[in-house]
């Protein structure tokens, strides 16, 4: 039986005036809206108490496993809104199905496909006045779903009670003065991930375990870190939260193949989709990091850019290691393929373009 979200409204909700501010300069996870969207799963019962109650402390024992246990899965998406007011989400199909096996490797509860959009249009549409208009440059309302295990006991076995939300945030454009090439530092001692791990699934073990690599290449003035292979460490893998592409001068757009150990994002599966639409031919496989160097060096490696939902395509400048560096084919906004590969997916999720593929569901 699928899931009716009951709603109880907020009796203070954000001012018109309050909610304007915001809008007019989101930042990117700052604000929050009104509400937020939760539904509890127990052993007994299944998925049931599914609500849209005021955003607020989420109230947990100090014994709730995901304390311990880190037993917690998560998703990231956004709304957008049309020029006819309408506001849609792209493959959120993708994001539920991505959830389910993120959840059956955390052993959590598989939320269905159905109730995970149920959750989306009921928190869409109570806070529809929070997406950003049409017009106002890259702005949408970012959703994030995240399941967790709230059972209070002290024991390593999968939780009899689990407990899932949805939050929205405005966002506003990543790139408010244009597209900036990001400087990325090779994390040679730390791994994002193992064979056998949890690194396939979006969990935020996974991202904890970035930060050391990602702080590592702030220390020596880069923006983000590239994760390698954790048996070899030589074979590319994913930043800590952005996926990898590196288009060739014969017209190949190479990303490294899903192994087990690197998330499949969305934006990612899409655009290994939308490549043949603009000439390449995509190509996934194991790249070893020498590759890229010495690619770059020989004019073999025309453009390097990484991608995901917050940021959509970010063209990818310097990469530097211990020792050495290898230069930017980014220039000052990134290379033509990157541009355009981020222009065609934007067109499809502002609906400026058709959506032939029917990646677009109506959230409101």
């Amino acid at each position: 039986m699928s899931l009716t979200f009951d709603t109880t409204r907020r009796p203070d909700p954000a001012s018109d005036e309050r909610r304007a501010e915001i809008l007019s300069d989101p930042g990117f996870g700052q604000h929050f809206t009104d509400h937020m969207a939760s539904a509890t799963w127990t052993r007994e019962a299944g998925w049931h108490d599914a609500r849209i109650h005021p955003y607020g402390p989420i109230t947990l024992m100090p014994s709730a496993a995901v304390l311990h246990y880190a037993q917690e899965v998560f998703e990231g998406l956004k709304a957008y809104r049309h020029e006819d007011g309408s506001v849609w989400g792209f493959r959120p199909e993708a994001n539920a199905e991505r959830m389910q096996r993120s959840a059956r490797r955390l052993a959590l509860p598989e939320l269905p496909t159905d109730d995970f959009l149920a959750s989306l249009r009921a928190l869409v549409e109570t806070d529809r006045e929070w997406v950003p208009q049409a017009g106002t440059g890259e702005t949408s309302l970012y959703l994030r779903p995240f399941m967790y295990a709230s059972e209070p006991f002290l024991g390593v076995r999968p939780a009899a009670e689990v407990t899932y939300s949805v939050i929205a945030s405005p966002a506003g454009a990543y790139f408010p003065g244009g597209l900036k090439p990001v400087t990325l530092w090779i994390s040679e001692h730390y791994a994002r991930a193992g064979a056998g791990g949890t690194g396939a699934a979006k969990t935020g073990g996974n991202y904890a375990s970035s930060l050391a690599g990602q702080l590592e290449g702030i220390e020596r003035g880069c923006d983000q870190a590239v994760f390698l292979d954790s048996a070899s460490h030589t074979y590319i893998e994913e930043l800590g939260g952005m996926n990898l592409f590196l288009v060739t001068d014969d017209g190949r757009l190479l990303t490294p193949e899903l192994t087990g150990t690197i998330l499949e994002g969305v934006t990612r599966s899409s655009i290994i989709e939308l490549a043949k639409d603009l000439g390449l031919e995509p190509e996934e496989r194991r790249i070893g990091i020498e590759e890229w160097k010495d690619g770059v060096r020989d004019g073999t490696v025309r453009e390097v850019f990484a991608c995901g939902t917050a940021a959509v395509v970010t063209p990818v400048g310097e990469l530097r290691w211990d020792g050495g560096s290898a230069p930017s084919t980014a220039g000052d906004e990134g290379g033509e393929v990157t541009r355009s590969i981020r222009r065609a997916l934007l067109d499809i999720q502002y609906g400026r373009a058709d959506d032939t593929r029917g990646w677009l569901t109506r959230l409101a």
